[in-house]
């Protein structure tokens, strides 16, 4: 008789593993591909958006010397100084110059006129790339005469043509192209400061450069010869440094052009990786009701012998192909997807970007969508493992305690360090990641315990006196495989989103026109010098126009603060002031009283200045805050060369949203009244008319005076939100549409259920038209309840952001989140009846042969 004991283990059979998963998944594939066909739009997403960034990537390294145009570019805000001039004029082998400020030039065809941005330009200048125009040789031969190259827009909005002419200050230049794109120029910087090239030898005989003008000093350096750039330009950066001057390489664009964008597509990929977020959460949700129809056939296979684990892993099979399926798919939509984002970005970005194809996006995309599949259906597929040989006589599905299950904890945890490294990938900060995991996990959170409660509520109010079909369309809410909290996460997620971009763009748009209504200024004049500044107001008064406000404006720099030096505080880094505080330039004022907008916070305000001792000057509350400045505090101002010692006497908080001139800094009467100033000059338009008309006058009899118009400024601004609104709403689409299909496959997947329900209640004399009513009834407050979580969460979210971030009145516009609220209402109800669509179909006898 053999006594070897017989070994009960056996080899885990892999091939046998993947045989009995395609086995049991013929019949249910299509439902399987449903469960992820979830992620299929966040991967997408990601896959777009990651090869739009490799693309860029790749674009700004090959196009980054067309960005600046030139190897080297040396710039300044006001001119060179003499000990720096001979340096300037020996470096490069060809070089170029240009000035560059705000002017008001003069359509004589049209008789209109503009703010524009005009540079002034000698040289060969661009040395990569070229001015693009129409003619092409436009770009060129302006230079040779009095020629100008205008902006397409501005040759648009003027009805402007090619040899016609503008003027700007007193000088006529004849059009001798129309200039289609410059150097490092986007579509809507061309919106707001639209550009014109007149040649440099004639910005004398404009009258445009005088002192006080506030003009920009460029240099362009093209290097015929091998030259150590990086060597170069730390050779030069003290020197330039010093002087206040500013230097850009071809490198240093590439990298800021790089991290600039970079960030932007980092940001992106967070919102893309929302949208695949949700989609999990309904994979989790259609798992989860999947296991629990498959409970009889694992203990079938389990009373066949198969261990618990062999169960898990064929259903974990199962998934993970169908993940790796649905990957596929939406790595190639993502492929597709990338094509339409240059022409989204077109008008934010200043190079052309190609579309091709990234494999190592794809890659990413892939195994993405594999990872965050299995990991969001290991919640519901642990549970394969405690399902027993009894339940084939037992059928029953106990939800696990939480606190009794340590692999559900693990699954928890590795989900939360999943979203956690993801985003820091994106990010580049452990901090930044964790706050925005917690975000994610507080709105979830949120969203399900509003769920909760909702159906609570329902359950407690309802009253057995209400009509049949409304008990029956609320007991839907809360009963066995109902999809009440999935919905309002997914649902009220994404309506969420796209309702917070509608409320803060409402609420921008509405706070500038508020700021051009009523009384207050909607027209600044600036640029006027002294000598001009009582002409203007008796010219504003003249077109019956109020004078609000004139305000002299002074350039000033800070040299020391409490005696410490921008030098002293890069060797000592305890001391807390900021470098930039140093290095910016100050636009400052003087006068004996406050505004109507400003209130002092700390100290006294000081109008007049004593005849002896230092000038006591109030600074803005939030500027001294963030510079760690205080009442009482030493402050040495460089004032167009001469030293001038101050001390902060109070601090003040200042209305920014006011349509008036408002500053950082201002001095007290008896000070800066004979320093180098310009003067800005504020008044009110009652309309288009008579803007045209005072605009004409002032550049005809003021040519170098700049001038604002508000209403112009809300219509570009206007623009700009929108264009920046289509690119959050194409982003926020990913969401959308996820989460239509989360509720398409939360629909679907209790779709078994209702025919059980729908057959009981058809043996029970229930109408077609009474079970199709409960249906209606059911998806419309589901559907409700979720647009309406999500707006009230938008609300909230707005509120936040107006109030600490924009820091402007809340006062939103509730017409966008009703049309949004029906909107999501009307499309639950429509996707629930059509895809209840067969059960209404059911004979009552398949009650007593179902076989699911």
């Amino acid at each position: 008789m053999d006594n070897t004991p017989i070994n009960y283990k056996r080899k885990l059979n892999i091939p046998w593993l993947f045989e009995m998963a395609w086995r049991d998944s013929r019949k249910n594939r299509s439902r399987l591909f449903l469960f992820v066909s979830s992620i299929i739009f966040g991967i997408a997403a990601l896959v777009a958006i990651y090869s739009f960034g490799f693309n860029l990537k790749k674009d700004v390294d090959n196009q980054a010397a067309t960005l600046i145009g030139a190897d080297l570019t040396i710039s300044a805000n006001k001119p060179v100084e003499a000990s720096l001039k001979p340096l300037i004029d020996s470096l490069g082998d060809r070089r170029s110059q240009e000035r560059s400020f705000a002017s008001m030039i003069y359509f004589p065809k049209s008789k209109g006129t503009r703010l524009v941005q005009v540079r002034a330009l000698q040289g060969e200048f661009p040395y990569y790339g070229s001015l693009e125009t129409t003619p092409v040789k436009a770009g060129k031969d302006f230079r040779n005469g009095k020629n100008a190259l205008v902006d397409q827009t501005l040759m648009l909005q003027f009805n402007a043509k090619v040899n016609d002419s503008i003027k700007v200050g007193n000088i006529t230049f004849l059009i001798a192209g129309v200039l289609n794109k410059a150097p490092g120029q986007t579509g809507i910087s061309s919106g707001i400061a639209p550009i014109v090239y007149i040649p440099l030898q004639y910005l004398e005989q404009t009258g445009l450069s005088q002192k006080g003008s506030r003009i920009n000093y460029n240099f362009y350096y093209k290097f015929d010869h091998k030259v150590d750039m990086n060597k170069l330009v730390k050779s030069l950066d003290p020197r330039l440094d010093k002087a206040g001057m500013n230097y850009d390489t071809i490198d240093t664009r590439k990298e800021n052009t790089g991290r600039a964008f970079g960030d932007l597509t980092r940001f992106l990929s967070l919102v893309g990786f929302i949208a695949l977020l949700l989609g999990c959460v309904g994979v989790a949700s259609a798992i989860h009701i999947y296991v629990r129809e498959k409970i009889a056939s694992i203990a079938i296979m389990r009373c066949l012998g198969v261990k618990a684990y062999e169960a898990f892993l064929i259903y974990l099979i199962q998934i993970t192909g169908i993940g790796l399926i649905g990957s596929i798919a939406g790595s190639v939509l993502g492929s597709f997807i990338q094509h339409i984002l240059p022409l989204v970005f077109k008008d934010f970005l200043p190079i052309s970007i190609s579309t091709d194809i990234s494999w190592m996006a794809i890659g990413q995309g892939i195994v993405l969508g594999v990872i965050i599949s299995i990991l969001f259906a290991l919640l519901p597929l642990i549970a394969i493992r405690n399902i027993s040989p009894l339940n084939t006589l037992r059928i029953s599905y106990e939800q696990l305690n939480l606190l009794r299950d340590p692999l559900r904890w693990l699954v928890y945890t590795l989900i939360l360090g999943f979203i956690v490294i993801f985003t820091f990938l994106q990010l580049d900060s452990w901090l930044a990641s964790v706050f925005f995991t917690i975000g994610i996990l507080i709105a979830f959170l949120i969203l399900t315990l509003i769920a909760k409660l909702l159906m609570y509520l329902v359950r407690l109010f309802i009253q057995s006196s209400w009509s049949y079909l409304w008990r029956q369309g609320f007991a839907n809410l809360y009963r066995p495989n109902n999809q009440t909290i999935i919905l309002i996460v997914s649902i009220g997620l994404s309506t969420a989103f796209v309702c917070t971009l509608f409320l803060i763009q409402s609420l921008l748009i509405k706070q500038v026109s508020i700021s051009a209504s009523g009384n207050q200024a909607n027209m600044i004049l600036f640029d006027i010098q002294t000598s001009q500044e009582k002409g203007l107001a008796a010219l504003t008064r003249k077109n019956h126009l109020p004078v609000l406000q004139q305000v002299p404006i002074v350039a000033v720099r800070i040299q020391k603060i409490n005696g410490k030096t921008e030098a002293d505080v890069k060797k000592d880094t305890m001391l807390r002031f900021s470098q930039h505080t140093f290095s910016n330039e100050y636009r400052v004022t003087y006068r004996d009283s406050l505004t109507g907008t400003e209130k002092v916070t700390d100290g006294d305000w000081v109008g007049n200045a004593p005849k002896t001792g230092d000038v006591p000057v109030s600074v803005e509350d939030r500027f001294a805050k963030h510079n760690h400045l205080k009442v009482g505090d030493q402050l040495l101002f460089n004032v167009q060369g001469i030293p001038i010692s101050a001390k902060i006497a109070s601090t003040r908080v200042v209305n920014w949203n006011k349509m008036q001139t408002n500053f950082l800094i201002v001095f007290p009467k008896g000070v800066l009244e004979d320093a180098p100033q310009f003067h800005v000059l504020l008044t009110r338009v009652p309309s288009k008319a008579a803007s045209a008309s005072f605009q004409q006058a002032v550049v005809r009899q003021f040519p170098n005076v700049s001038i604002v118009d508000l209403g112009l400024v809300l219509s570009v601004l206007d623009d700009l939100l929108d264009k920046l609104g289509d690119i959050i709403r194409f982003m926020g689409l990913f969401s959308i549409i996820t989460g239509v299909i989360v509720l398409i496959a939360s629909v679907r997947i209790s779709k078994y259920q209702r025919i059980q329900e729908s057959v009981l209640l058809r043996t029970m004399g229930a109408s077609r038209r009474q079970i199709l009513a409960i249906t209606a009834i059911e998806y419309f407050f589901l559907g409700a309840l979720s647009a309406a979580t999500g707006i009230v969460i938008a609300f909230v979210g707005s509120w936040l952001l107006a109030k600490y971030n924009f820091e402007i009145p809340f006062n939103a516009d509730l017409l966008p989140a009703l049309l949004l609220f029906f909107a999501i209402a009307i499309l639950t109800i429509l996707i629930g009846l059509f895809n209840s669509r067969g059960i209404l179909n059911k004979p009552p006898l398949e009650i007593l042969r179902r076989d699911v």
